[in-house]
């Protein structure tokens, strides 16, 4: 009997789409001014994005920023299974001697040529509509990258609520190329979550944004009390993939 139900509940989880959702990790790194920047793209390229994949990583995102600001700045996103994955894949790292030999050059690279002035790594759980990275369409050329900070949590909360109950539908439905949704369990600006869109130029994502505000089902909830003062500052940036990007 407790076979049966056993097989009974997986059979249910499975027919209503049951997974588990991924942790994802975005870092930036910010570029000295004027340093050979080589060095940082052979490591990504040769060494780490190598090493994370020989562990069952995919789908590993590289950008930089479209345009010229300063100071310049590199992206990486890795998604993981979950926390417990992330923590092992960074123990398996420091024990990986082809990893460890391959960034040799990065790692041994002297303070004064070194190209990286820092880098920040922020940790996201995927959002409940939208659980796993959606990897864009071939030919994605540009990504959209915005994060959304709440006031407190409770504003943050029903923010969150309100994607996944109603404004993912309408990405959908407009072309808005979903990649990840995720709320920010450890970096900077919290409360806060972000998401990154993708489409193969700029006159498609202007043409696909000019489609939301009008949009129906936009025009009843962004008017609802309950989603109210969610979102007190709104940060946007333009990435394109760099040639070793896996998305």
């Amino acid at each position: 009997m407790i076979k049966k139900f056993t097989i009974i509940v997986i059979l249910f989880l499975g027919a209503f789409g049951f997974s588990q959702k991924e942790v994802y990790e975005f870092r930036e790194y910010e570029l000295k001014f004027g340093k050979p920047v080589k060095v940082l793209h052979d490591y990504f390229e040769n060494a780490l994005i190598p090493a994370l994949k020989k562990q069952g990583i995919k789908n590993i995102g590289a950008f930089e920023e479209i345009g010229d600001a300063l100071p310049k700045k590199i992206y990486l996103l890795i998604t993981y299974n979950d926390l417990n994955s992330y923590q092992k894949v960074l123990d398996n790292l420091k024990d990986d001697s082809v990893f460890l030999q391959a960034s040799a050059a990065y790692s041994k690279s002297s303070q004064e040529i070194f190209p990286v002035e820092r880098y920040v790594t922020s940790l996201f759980t995927a959002f409940d509509g939208i659980p796993k990275l959606v990897k864009p369409s071939e030919g994605s050329m540009v990504f959209e990258l915005r994060t959304y900070e709440g006031y407190n949590e409770d504003a943050f909360q029903r923010k969150v609520k309100m994607f996944n109950e109603s404004e993912l539908s309408i990405f959908d439905e407009v072309g808005l190329h979903s990649v990840f949704f995720g709320e920010k369990i450890a970096g900077p600006q919290m409360p806060c979550l972000t998401y990154l869109l993708a489409f193969k130029d700029m006159a498609e994502r202007d043409a696909n944004w000019a489609k939301f505000g009008p949009n129906p089902e936009w025009q009843r909830i962004s008017k609802l009390p309950e989603y109210a003062n969610t979102v007190s500052n709104i940060y946007r940036v333009f990435l394109k993939p760099l040639s070793y990007s896996q998305l």
